[in-house]
């Protein structure tokens, strides 16, 4: 039953993965990277992390996401961008994409070892995490934070800039019959 459960998150995953990168609008990419994120905590229920699974769906899902609907309204883009943008993907090739990764989790499932690998009672614990992020991981999980603060810098600057450059953009020039 878990290995159905995960073959169809996985799919999910691997859709709206497909559909972060294959989108014309940026809406409908952040919430395919929904999909990604809520996929990806439903896997680590699977593996009984439920702390970790928590901390996905409140930063990433939630934080992350909004950070990034932020950002798309702040860069004034339009839900209905130019019909003439194709998408990098077609559908047809969404779909043969989603079905070569299902073959290769069939295949790789069908020659996993019967029982996986078992892990300590403590594992995705608060104390656990905590004591991963402080000690053994902490330059990487520092350096992560430096990213993502580069990042929303980077996002502020763009639009700052993008505003500035056009101050009345949406405005609508009025018909010379009008005038």
């Amino acid at each position: 039953m878990a290995i159905l459960l995960f073959i169809l998150i996985a799919c999910l995953a691997l859709a709206g993965g497909v559909g972060v990168i294959a989108s014309r609008r940026p809406v409908h990419s952040a919430l395919a990277l929904l999909l990604v994120l809520g996929s990806l905590a439903v896997d680590y229920l699977l593996l009984d992390a439920q702390f970790i699974a928590a901390l996905q769906v409140i930063i990433y899902a939630g934080a992350i996401v909004v950070l990034f609907i932020f950002i798309i309204m702040l860069l004034a883009a339009r839900s209905g961008e130019d019909p003439r943008i194709q998408a990098v993907l077609s559908p047809v090739a969404g779909a043969v994409l989603c079905g070569v990764f299902g073959l290769a989790v069939l295949i790789v499932l069908s020659h996993a070892a019967e029982s996986p690998a078992s892990v300590g009672e403590q594992f995705g614990t608060v104390q656990m995490v905590g004591r991963a992020l402080f000690s053994r991981f902490l330059l990487p999980f520092e350096a992560a934070s430096i990213v993502l603060l580069v990042g929303m810098i980077g996002a502020v600057a763009l639009g700052r800039r993008l505003s500035d450059e056009a101050p009345d953009r949406g405005r609508r020039t009025p018909a010379p019959e009008e005038r």
